[in-house]
């Protein structure tokens, strides 16, 4: 007696997505309803072609004809064109992920991390630290970050914004490392007043593993080392509003999450 695997239906799909021009399709008609000779046309392929992929995607579920001859996507299409772009980010960064991985992170918003896939991808320390720059200096309403470490020359520019009353708002890892002279420092540049303002808020967390910074308009994630340890030599920016959106919920869950921050916890 054969067994009706619940996998078994997902498998055939997947075997109809298989091919570049049905994903173009598919992606076409999310954008808007068309018939076969003009989505023929937008691809600059054969009408039989495309009317072959077209009824492909019409058995699998994915598409459907009205009855002006346009298709459009099915709920079914809808929903797995949402899920592709999840394998397009993890496809096009593969070599990166064989020795980085998503950490601690909750499985929500790993089933979201197709919003990353307009990500472009930065790599070197030297570059990372100035891509935050660029974030602190574009921010007008808000700077949230959750570190795994300061930067002494990063502590400036973001003080600077909070004179000017831009919100900041950062995780610190219990662990983080912290430049030796540090305390001078912040207190030299007046920390403590930007605190007792409310410009100012600190948090902590036991550790951090995926490090997040962001402003009201862009943003950019680092995912850890396969070994665990936060990544600071690599990430990924954009200012698209999926990739924005999904930082903002990730650094928002953390930091409901979070506990009093407490400077003694930290070490230079």
């Amino acid at each position: 007696m054969s067994i009706n695997h619940p996998y078994v239906n997902a498998a055939k799909d997947f075997l109809e997505l298989a091919s570049e021009q049905r994903l173009n399709i598919l992606f076409g008609l999310r954008e808007k309803k068309s018939k076969i000779t003009t989505m023929a046309k937008e691809l600059d392929a054969t009408v039989q072609e495309v009317h072959r992929n077209f009824e492909r995607l019409a058995d699998a579920g994915l598409v459907a004809k009205d009855n002006e001859g346009y298709y459009n996507l099915t709920t079914y299409g809808k929903t797995i064109c949402t899920q592709i772009p999840d394998l397009v980010f993890v496809s096009k960064y593969r070599k990166y992920f064989e020795d980085h991985d998503f950490g601690d992170m909750p499985q929500k918003f790993i089933q979201r991390i197709g919003a990353l896939a307009s990500g472009q991808y930065v790599k070197g320390f030297a570059k990372v630290l100035e891509q935050w720059k660029t974030i602190f200096k574009n921010a007008d309403e808000f700077i949230y970050g959750i570190l795994s470490e300061e930067p002494l020359d990063l502590i400036e520019p973001i003080l600077s914004k909070a004179r000017k009353g831009v919100k900041i708002n950062s995780i610190f890892s219990e662990s983080a490392v912290i430049p030796k002279g540090r305390k001078e420092f912040v207190d030299k540049i007046g920390l403590k007043k930007l605190i007792e303002n409310g410009l100012v808020e600190r948090k902590m967390r036991k550790d951090v593993k995926v490090v997040v910074v962001l402003n009201e308009k862009e943003a950019c994630v680092l995912f850890p080392a396969i070994q665990g340890e936060a990544d600071m030599s690599s990430m990924f920016y954009s200012n698209d509003s999926l990739f924005h959106e999904w930082c903002l919920d990730y650094f928002r869950y953390c930091w409901y999450g979070s506990d009093v921050f407490q400077e003694s916890k930290l070490k230079e």
